[in-house]
């Protein structure tokens, strides 16, 4: 796989569902059910997988200002400007792709072995529209919000864990001196842009799947593949974006 190939088919993809929802209309009922799979469903995951990761980014933190201060809370505030403009966003929306990436690469790849996506196109319905368009509306509007829930969960974990297991002040792990607007911008468009790569993601894979069950499964694994490997890009390009404005 190539870079071209990597961006070139989600893009088509997008291009494709673009043109079909504007000439075939959006079900919002299906665009809230799809919301409600994806965001509902790894609600748990995404906190539960923060919480971890603040705990054991604080355990570091503690390591590391042994080292070198001898202060933990001095660490704090840098901590929630990393948190809030790097770490919550991508690691929030790494979970996400791989639980639903997988859901909808699963989903799309067993369609298209039964026929089923043949069978809506001779009954006049268009796939982009009707099966590609509501995962996509859904990840736009449910990564973001997953990765406001991720953050605020590590953010949590990092106070309880620096107050509890070190007998620190916690709270100086929500210092937001060090954290501007920039930084929120920075976080949400991180958010965004791997809402929208990874349906499109699984989507690709998912519909080009052709044979059986063998076939689901390595869509499924592309899929997923797919959509974590182009979160990473994405917080990569998004950071040297905002690097280069210097904000």
């Amino acid at each position: 796989m190539n870079i071209l190939s990597f961006f070139g088919a989600p893009a088509l993809m997008l291009a494709r569902t673009v043109r079909a929802s504007a000439r075939d209309g959006l079900s919002w009922h299906e665009c809230l059910r799809q919301l409600h799979e994806l965001g509902g469903r790894s609600a748990w995951l995404v906190t539960s997988g923060m919480a971890f990761f603040g705990a054991v980014m604080v355990t570091i933190a503690d390591s590391q200002a042994r080292k070198m201060t001898g202060n933990l809370p001095v660490v704090g505030p840098p901590y929630f400007e990393l948190m809030v403009r790097e770490f919550g966003p991508v690691m929030s929306a790494l979970l996400t792709a791989a639980r639903g990436g997988a859901s909808h690469g699963a989903e799309l790849s067993t369609m298209s072995v039964n026929e089923q996506v043949e069978a809506l196109e001779m009954s006049a319905g268009d796939p982009h529209a009707d099966l590609v368009a509501p995962r996509v509306v859904a990840g736009l509007l449910g990564v973001p919000l997953l990765c406001v829930l991720g953050t605020m969960a590590a953010t949590l974990s990092a106070v309880a864990t620096a107050s509890w297991v070190f007998g620190v002040d916690g709270t100086a792990f929500m210092d937001a001196r060090y954290v501007d607007g920039w930084d929120v911008v920075a976080g949400l468009v991180k958010a965004a842009g791997c809402g929208l790569y990874i349906p499109l993601a699984a989507a690709v894979a998912g519909l080009s799947a052709r044979g059986g069950a063998e076939a689901v499964g390595e869509a499924t694994t592309r899929g997923v593949v797919a959509a974590c490997l182009g979160c990473l890009l994405i917080d990569f390009v998004v950071a040297l974006g905002f690097q280069a404005l210097r904000v």
